[in-house]
């Protein structure tokens, strides 16, 4: 039976409308705190929600390539359920750091930790599967 792969793909799209949203965040703040593009710097509110964008953007080309391939080698709604955990992670990094940059820490580490529970899983099952002769 083809695996459909449909709770990730739910997942990507919730990934990114909240990176989405995460952009709005910046474009508004560059009129709260009057900073013009393309400056990114000058109010400390502004730069904390920037480098919530940026920091998410850093971790979407490892996030993503590892949430698929850890469904596809094992399985769609597990790899689902960890997305989730990322989402959690990062929407609580967002809230967190947009305060205080001391109230990352939480959201980034249940972030990190996902990402790596999807990336090394996946890596793990390719590895054992080539090990097993398939291709």
């Amino acid at each position: 039976m083809m695996q459909t792969h449909t709770l990730v793909a739910i997942v990507t799209i919730l990934a990114l409308l909240l990176y989405f949203v995460m952009s709005l965040r910046v474009g508004q703040a560059r009129s709260k705190y009057n900073v013009p593009a393309p400056a990114i710097s000058g109010n400390p509110d502004f730069e904390r929600l920037f480098r919530v964008q940026a920091n998410t953007l850093e971790w979407l080309p490892i996030f993503l390539p590892s949430l698929w391939l850890f469904a596809f080698y094992w399985n769609d709604a597990v790899a689902a359920g960890v997305g989730i955990v990322w989402i959690i992670g990062r929407y609580l990094y967002m809230t967190g750091y947009s305060k205080e940059a001391g109230a990352r820490s939480a959201g980034f580490g249940i972030q990190a930790l996902a990402t790596g529970v999807l990336m090394f899983g996946a890596l793990g099952k390719m590895i054992w599967v080539l090990i097993q002769g398939g291709t």
